[in-house]
């Protein structure tokens, strides 16, 4: 019995390529470049299987091919927006994410963003890189203590409880929190977390607000102009979750403004294109789409989806089957 064929759309862990090359018919992006609508499409004409990205836009163009193989999109990824999941089952598509594997690594980033901005590490890299540290004085370039303050989240899954968990348990801060979904209350034991009725009452209290809800049309813009009046002038804004979550026009506006503190970002609304403007702050520590990269889970994620087709092609139900 022939193995079934997989296209791969961008290089991933080593480790899991190799057990892809031995388990399946599998053709790698040799030179990692990100593909075209027309490669995707013809990538789903010809094979039995795509496992995209997070950065793989695969929308209903991409979907509306004709004659289409493909019966499963493996994605490489807890998020889902950049698939058009309506069209994939249009199309008669499986479609997997890797949610749980990631959880802590991304919630140790968001710490690390939080941490960074408030002490202003990023600028004081950078003033000592360009060598202009003229040595220690009691007034040079204060931060925000983290310790005992306000942490407000957006969203209460997973990646959120772990870093709540770091937040409460690491700094003793304040865990408040809103989600429209809200989480069983042995998942927040411990935490002394309480809930908010609205993002605005979050807004309202916060010190530190860290994003941790889905992208999509229900989020798209969550974070705009109203949110940044209703926070504090000395709050920071973390996100770890989807760039088009927040307006980024209007985040460069309220830094600019001084509407808030500072801002800690590892997703951006256009990515991997970042706004001029944010690129020109100092209050801002912008990082490369991070969330995810560590090499134990990069291959626990890929590894993931490994196991998902493998479920769908002996007959099985992936577990992270979306749709």
């Amino acid at each position: 019995m022939s193995k079934p064929k997989i296209i791969v759309t961008r290089r991933w862990h080593p480790e899991v390529e190799a057990v892809l090359v031995e388990r399946f018919d599998t053709r790698l992006n040799e030179d990692d470049h990100p593909m075209s609508v027309s490669e995707l499409q013809d990538a789903l004409r010809s094979a039995d299987a795509v496992l995209p990205t997070v950065c793989d836009k695969v929308t209903a163009e991409v979907l509306g091919a004709d004659n289409i193989r493909a019966k499963i999109l493996g994605s490489n990824g807890v998020g889902f927006n950049h698939i058009d999941l309506e069209a994939a089952k249009a199309a008669g598509l499986t479609v997997t994410n890797t949610p749980e594997v990631l959880t802590d690594c991304t919630a140790d980033l968001a710490m690390t963003l939080l941490l960074a901005v408030a002490r202003r590490a990023g600028e004081g890299e950078r003033h000592l890189r360009n060598g202009e540290w003229t040595g220690w004085r009691p007034t040079h370039m204060m931060g925000t203590s983290v310790t005992g303050k306000t942490l407000g989240l957006i969203g209460m899954g997973r990646i959120a409880r772990a870093v709540a968990a770091r937040a409460a348990h690491g700094f003793n801060m304040k865990i408040i929190f809103h989600d429209p979904f809200p989480p069983r209350a042995e998942d927040i034991e411990g935490l002394n977390a309480s809930s908010c009725a609205s993002p605005e009452e979050v807004f309202a209290q916060a010190d530190f607000v860290s994003l941790h809800c889905p992208g999509g049309k229900e989020t798209y813009h969550l974070i705009g102009t109203e949110a940044f009046k209703a926070m504090q002038p000395g709050a920071f804004l973390i996100n770890t979750a989807r760039g088009d979550v927040v307006d980024e026009s209007a985040l460069i506006s309220a830094l600019e403004n001084g509407e808030i503190a500072g801002a800690g970002l590892d997703v951006f609304e256009k990515e991997p294109a970042v706004s001029a403007g944010l690129l020109k702050l100092e209050n801002v520590v912008l990082l490369p789409h991070l969330g995810s990269a560590t090499r134990e889970t990069r291959k626990a994620m890929g590894m993931r989806v490994v196991e998902n087709i493998e479920a769908f092609f002996n007959g099985d139900i992936p577990r992270d089957k979306l749709v």
